[in-house]
């Protein structure tokens, strides 16, 4: 009984470690447009927050561009300032 080890049930460790890409600079994507509801909400989590870059990946200057566009939609009202369940 003393020799027995102790082991642990761990989940095992999945490596999917894809690369993040911007998908403006992949696409080719130069001007982000505020009308446009429908893509800015893949930028936006469920209580109406913008995503920070190391979730979507975007690269600095687009993000920039997206939270313009965020803010922009929200003031004309495509988009809400708070909600509770967005998607």
């Amino acid at each position: 009984m003393a020799n027995e080890q102790i082991k642990y049930v761990t989940a095992p460790k999945v490596e999917d470690v894809r690369k993040k890409y911007c998908r403006f600079k992949k696409n080719g994507i130069k001007y982000i447009d505020y009308k446009d509801a429908n893509f800015l909400l893949k930028f936006i989590n469920d209580q109406g927050k913008v995503l920070p870059r190391r979730l979507t990946g975007t690269s600095l200057k687009f993000q920039r561009k997206v939270a313009q566009a965020v803010k922009r939609a929200r003031h004309i009202g495509l988009l809400p300032y708070v909600t509770d369940s967005l998607k």
